[in-house]
């Protein structure tokens, strides 16, 4: 079967979050765009965010919610189009949100209406999606080639928007890291984020016996605390907090978690001391019977308050508030919502998302080395980032 070739102005790789809002905005422009996807739906890691909620921005956002070698690089995009301007895109088209704890907002109706309203737009405005087509080589410097199966499609301006290994259950891969190396681009080391740890040894075995249960705590790490829920898993620690602190974690790093955030437990113990009650009921005032069981590992359970040593209180508020946890590792990219690393941000323009020295490239979303932390950021990146290059592909 010969070649069948068709051109356009734009080709778009990945029609996720980033390619498919850069599509709509390039095409509201008069852009000819084609959207190419080797998944058979379109915006599948969309549509299954937040739970199936989807919590596509954030009330409070700024340069800060995200982690790059270059932490000034998101700040342009960012800028130029807010959350205010997504907000208010989804608003006119009638999607009712709500807002949660810490300006997370999430739709009321599920995720698919958002996936749904990107697919629509895109349609209407004269965008080319084609799905489930495996792209099997891109090759030019403009015009770029792009060819699937028996066809070539041809552009001036190619953007790469295809994401992270992050989720391959949703048919994430690493494809774009090796269209950038193909171009020369330096790619930095690629490794999961917002992802539970696992544990191992006595550590391990204590959030094992504590799976399934939650509570608030405070973590730190390299210099960074996030205080929020965590959860005990079969495997280690997971939970909001948790999520949120794997961004910063490098292999060998300790955690440091306070499992009683807000309280003193060596000054509460103090101000009791003249108590007869026993320790395990006092402790069970803030925590589970099970897990007052595991910290105490059948030491004092019985002793009362009162014939606590100074020594042991401490002892007691040193596991309670500075549990120190060393990972074994993260539960890799099958759990972990988002990469970190990527494209390095440095041979991109903050204001266009195109290759400074590769004039018709741009690379937008997840495929950069910009990684948000939990609470819309990364959906919010995907819109900015989109808009961005839009205005000049």
């Amino acid at each position: 079967m010969s070649n069948d070739s068709k051109n356009y102005d734009v080709i778009i790789l990945g029609a996720g979050a980033s390619g498919l809002y850069c599509a709509m905005h390039a095409s509201a422009r008069g852009r000819k765009v084609l959207v190419l996807d080797h998944s058979p739906k379109a915006g599948r890691k969309i549509r299954v965010a937040g739970g199936g909620k989807c919590n596509f921005t954030n009330m409070d956002l700024s340069a800060a919610n995200y982690v790059s070698a270059n932490p000034h690089f998101v700040k342009s995009a960012l800028a130029r189009h807010t959350q205010w301007d997504f907000i208010s895109f989804i608003a006119e088209a009638g999607i009712a949100y709500e807002e949660r704890e810490d300006g997370q907002l999430f739709t009321l109706d599920g995720a698919g209406l958002i996936a749904g309203l990107l697919v629509t737009n895109c349609h209407r405005s004269g965008v080319e999606i084609l799905l489930d087509r495996k792209i099997e080589a891109v090759t030019g410097k403009g015009p770029f080639q792009v060819v699937s199966g028996t066809q070539v499609f041809e552009a001036g301006s190619l953007v790469v928007a295809l994401g992270s290994p992050a989720w391959p259950q949703v048919g994430a891969t690493s494809l774009g890291y090796h269209i950038a190396e193909q171009y020369g681009l330096k790619v930095l080391p690629s490794r999961p984020a917002l992802v539970p740890f696992s544990v191992g040894g006595r550590d391990g075995r204590f959030c094992k016996e504590l799976s399934g249960n939650a509570l608030p705590v405070s973590i730190k790490c390299e210099g960074r605390t996030f205080t929020g829920d965590m959860l005990f898993t079969h495997k280690g620690i997971s939970g909001p907090a948790v999520l949120q602190i794997s961004n910063y974690w490098r292999r060998g790093s300790a955690l440091t978690i306070d499992l009683l955030p807000g309280q003193d437990i060596a000054g509460l113990l103090e101000e009791h001391r003249t108590e007869n009650t026993l320790l395990n009921n006092f402790l069970a005032r803030f925590f589970t019977r099970k897990m007052v069981g595991l910290l105490l590992e059948d030491r004092d359970a019985d002793t009362p308050v009162s014939q606590l040593t100074k020594a042991r209180r401490q002892e007691l508020a040193e596991r309670i508030h500075a549990w120190v946890v060393k990972p074994q590792g993260t539960e890799g990219f099958n759990k972990a919502e988002v990469a970190a690393g990527g494209v390095d941000t440095a041979e991109i323009s903050s204001k266009t998302m195109e290759v400074r020295n590769f004039p018709g490239l741009y690379f937008i979303g997840e495929v950069l080395d910009v990684t948000g932390w939990l609470g819309g950021y990364n959906l919010q990146w995907a819109w900015s980032s989109g808009y961005a290059a839009a205005q000049f592909v």
